[in-house]
């Protein structure tokens, strides 16, 4: 989503191409990126890099979102109804340049149309090969489960993963959301898994003047400040970049297919690809849940 507003388009589409070249093949997006300058810029800009090369499409796992307002403000141009679903695809496949998404993402819970109503939308989607597979995002355990029951009833296959907030910082999802998405059988895709740059040594960054953080990333940093602190330290201690091993923590949990690392730069994206090699020890994992404690399952988690 940085793609646009914070990454300018040659920026971007090296960054691509290097992803590629790394062993990268899994990009995601949605149609309302790119807002600051146009809600579907992000998509642009990966659609235009896709027309440079026909291998560039070939050799990417796309994924694009559907849900939010694209400027319209006028009833069925946002959310999950089967009118919206239909026009937003066509929308973002102009944008992408492209013929069909990989994995077509509700990017937030519509509580006003009903599953059996999206689920028709997404099956003649598939059926005209615009899509091949559908996805959640910042959903429910409770959510998801619903939608796979009334899939389950139309003999379609329903979500193949779930797109949720999770790092060492927010651990919320590890309550209901990540048994769910394991008893379904959904890949589960962290996004923010550096908690807006706070697991990335903000501190380090903050007494070298590098990072200045404002609002409410500011906020956060004074509450956990004591405990940013000890990771920091901590990640030092094992030789490890705060980012790089941030990332390798979500590669070590179960439900966990692989972070959104979202680049803003050639630096970072590197910096992204070196987590993979980390391996981290029951000890290591141990010690960074004494820092940042998660939680049991429900309803151990709050019960006997």
């Amino acid at each position: 989503m940085n793609f646009g507003p914070l990454t300018e388009v040659g920026d971007a589409h090296a960054i691509m191409e290097r992803a590629h070249e790394v062993g990268i093949n899994f990009f995601d997006t949605a149609n309302g990126y790119g807002r600051s300058i146009h809600p579907g810029r992000t998509e642009e800009i990966i659609g235009e890099w896709f027309a440079k090369d026909a291998k560039n499409r070939e050799k990417t796992v796309l994924a694009t979102k559907v849900y939010g307002d694209m400027g319209q403000d006028w009833p069925n141009t946002s959310r999950l109804s089967a009118l919206n679903i239909r026009r937003a695809l066509d929308a973002s496949l102009k944008r992408l340049q492209t013929d069909y998404v990989d994995l077509y993402q509700f990017h937030h819970v519509d509580r006003n149309t009903p599953w059996e109503e999206i689920w028709q939308a997404m099956e003649v989607a598939v059926q005209q090969g615009k899509v091949l597979y559908a996805g959640s995002s910042n959903f429910a355990g409770w959510h998801i489960a619903q939608a796979q029951e009334v899939a389950a009833k139309r003999n379609y296959n329903g979500l193949v993963s779930e797109q949720s907030l999770y790092n060492l910082i927010q651990r919320d999802v590890e309550r209901e959301l990540l048994p769910a998405a394991q008893a379904y059988g959904l890949g589960v895709i962290p996004w923010s898994p550096l908690h807006g740059g706070l697991l990335g040594g903000v501190i380090r960054k903050e007494n070298e003047g590098v990072r200045r953080l404002e609002g409410r990333a500011k906020e956060t940093l004074e509450k956990l400040r004591p405990q940013i602190e000890e990771y920091e330290a901590f990640a030092d201690e094992l030789g490890h970049e705060p980012g790089e091993l941030a990332l390798a923590w979500l590669l070590h949990q179960p439900a966990v297919t692989g972070p959104i690392v979202g680049p803003r730069t050639m630096e970072q994206l590197e910096s992204a690809v070196r987590a993979v090699d980390i391996k981290l020890d029951e000890k290591s994992l141990t010690r960074l849940d004494e820092i940042f404690p998660g939680y049991k399952t429900a309803p151990e988690d709050y019960a006997w």
